[in-house]
């Protein structure tokens, strides 16, 4: 089978493309290289194009016949969202109408979405399930939920089947130390850190000590990327199998804070470093755990690495050996 991969060199996107080449499929990664790395591009064909293009896709569908779609090219950065939020709702909104009607022109009709736990905004229950309500705070989440309206519609109206991905926060690096998070501007919490022990930044800013949690700062559900990559595999094999189309949460249920990854990152570099507390960031919940019972139950998703020190460990062994 033929898989595009729409934003391949990106982070996840990498790590979902190695995945799928080890499985046996042949991928084609699709990538304008604002945010992804053609270094990280190691398996299957590249095409340097970007989705507002609609001449990039066409040449892509029209060379290869692709038996499905990968979406996970996206802006994904909150604070942007907010200061420019038609940058956002061009990208990640209008991109997608132009992927999807290609699409439909070449008669491909299975797609998996990259969505995001910040459709749903801030929480009433927590850890999250698929039928919490959805009330984005800032243009980047409403920008996927905008899509994910667009996909049932779609669904509906011409047939395409979906699985829509809602991730939780991607963390970590590729086991073997081939690919793993580069991003620029950084703002993840532990390549923050790692930069920090390794002497690159001053100090780690801590946003926030006063919330209600066990030990005051912010609590998070960090998913290792190689069990993300784990799910977009079983998400194709389900919609090979035929599926129906639905929607997933991505999360452990297993929330760590912001102290937490500070001591682990500590643990495991062996590094003391310098660390500030400042005032809480508007619109930051204390709390974001996601619950992933339904993709366990249905996709058969079994994550791998659950714990924290696995995900900085591996996290600090792509930063010190960094190959883009």
């Amino acid at each position: 089978m033929r898989i595009l991969i729409c934003g391949g060199a990106g982070y996840i996107g990498s790590h979902v493309n190695k995945l799928l080449a080890k499985k046996g499929y042949f991928t084609v990664v699709f990538d304008n290289l604002i945010y992804g790395h053609k270094e990280a591009v190691k398996w299957g064909d590249f095409i340097k194009g970007d989705l507002n293009n609609i001449d990039d896709l066409e040449r892509v569908f029209s060379e290869y016949e692709i038996d499905a779609v990968i979406h996970l090219a996206a802006y994904a950065y909150v604070g942007e969202s907010v200061r420019d939020p038609e940058k956002y709702y061009y990208n990640n909104v209008v991109n997608t109408l132009n992927l999807l009607r290609v699409m439909k022109k070449y008669g491909c009709s299975r797609i998996i979405f990259s969505s995001t736990c910040a459709t749903y905004g801030i929480p009433v229950i927590v850890p999250i399930t698929e039928d919490v309500k959805q009330n984005p705070i800032n243009p980047y989440g409403k920008s996927k939920l905008m899509v994910e309206h667009i996909l049932k519609d779609y669904h509906k109206a011409y047939g395409i089947e979906y699985v829509v991905l809602r991730y939780f926060n991607a963390a970590g690096a590729d086991p073997d130390g081939e690919i793993g998070e580069s991003h620029i501007p950084e703002t993840h919490i532990i390549p923050l850190a790692l930069e920090t022990a390794s002497g690159k930044r001053e100090s780690f800013s801590v946003y926030g000590v006063d919330y209600d949690t066990f030990d005051g700062s912010c609590i998070r559900d960090y998913v290792h990327v190689e069990d993300l990559s784990q799910a977009h595999l079983l998400a194709l094999r389900y919609l090979e199998q035929g599926g129906k189309s639905d929607f997933f949460n991505l999360g452990n249920e297993k929330g760590t804070s912001v102290l937490e990854i500070i001591d682990s990152v500590k643990k495991i570099t062996g590094k003391d470093f310098a660390v500030c507390y400042d005032e809480r960031r508007e619109g930051d919940p204390p709390k974001l755990v996601g619950c992933g019972e339904k993709a366990k139950d249905i996709l058969g998703w079994m994550p791998k690495y659950e714990g924290i020190d696995d995900i900085v460990r591996h996290a600090w062994r792509w930063h010190t050996n960094k190959l883009y």
